[in-house]
């Protein structure tokens, strides 16, 4: 009974989001309507058309490539250090107060400031692997940090008193409580990384990059692209958080089987 419950509540939320979006494209050919210029604010329709023809362009699949393997590095970098520091500032209280300067500077800085100082110190094809990073690493620590406070300390205690080992701790006392935090800042950090990494190949003007091709479609007026583009961007931002809960999901299982 349960798990056909569960069915037909996700089925009840698959129906409710397509109708939350066909209400979305619907308030957005209001609005295009009302503009009434496509220079402005292109159509769905003409975005869809773009759509049939922007994939056949030459230079369309190793733009699509540019950006996600840099992101994509970005954002694992982020989560292996983020995991680490993270679980070094849960066990040992110095290291929280040493990283909290750092922290707390990557939390607070504009993200335009760290770009224009980063185009000082990095090569192009470096900066969006940074700025991914750069953005997406305090969600992730601090989650993790989170994660390892809320550990049971009565189950701690228990470990203590029969002498568990620290591995088993790990995986069956730590890991329990840092992995739904892991799991959330991970889901969320894909999409920021996502958004910085862009926004810095927008501004650092990177060749063969999807921010370069928002850039151009800027400069041209060349709305439907931008569009197109921007649509690209939130598609990739999804399919990776899908990847990352469904791998993420599939280790800590097989992990905890042990």
């Amino acid at each position: 009974m349960i798990p056909e419950h569960r069915e037909k509540m996700k089925n009840r939320q698959f129906l409710w989001r397509a109708a939350a979006v066909l209400l979305a494209l619907g308030v957005w050919q209001g609005v295009s309507m009302a503009v009434n210029m496509e220079m402005l604010l292109a159509s769905p329709l003409k975005v869809l058309m773009r759509f049939g023809t922007i994939w056949r362009e030459r230079d369309f699949l190793s733009t699509v490539l540019f950006s996600v393997c840099r992101i994509s590095a970005g954002f694992l970098l982020a989560l292996a250090l983020g995991t680490l520091l993270g679980w070094l500032a849960g066990r040992f209280p110095v290291a929280e107060t040493l990283l909290w300067p750092y922290v707390t500077a990557a939390k607070s800085v504009p993200i335009a400031s760290f770009i224009i100082l980063c185009l000082l110190w990095f090569s192009y094809t470096q900066l969006t692997v940074f700025i991914a990073f750069l953005i997406a690493f305090p969600v992730i620590y601090a989650n993790v940090l989170q994660g390892l406070k809320s550990t049971d300390p009565r189950l701690l205690e228990m470990a203590e008193v029969f002498r568990v080992s620290g591995l088993r701790r790990l995986f069956y006392i730590q890991m329990p409580a840092v992995f739904p935090y892991l799991l959330s800042a991970g889901s969320v950090a894909v999409g920021m990384a996502w958004k910085a990494g862009v926004a810095a190949e927008v501004i650092g003007v990177v060749s063969g990059s999807v921010g370069r091709k928002l850039y151009d479609a800027k400069i041209y007026f060349q709305n439907a692209d931008l569009l197109c583009w921007t649509v690209m961007i939130i598609l990739l931002s999804v399919a990776g958080e899908k990847l990352f809960r469904f791998l993420m999901k599939t280790i800590y299982g097989r992990l905890v089987r042990r």
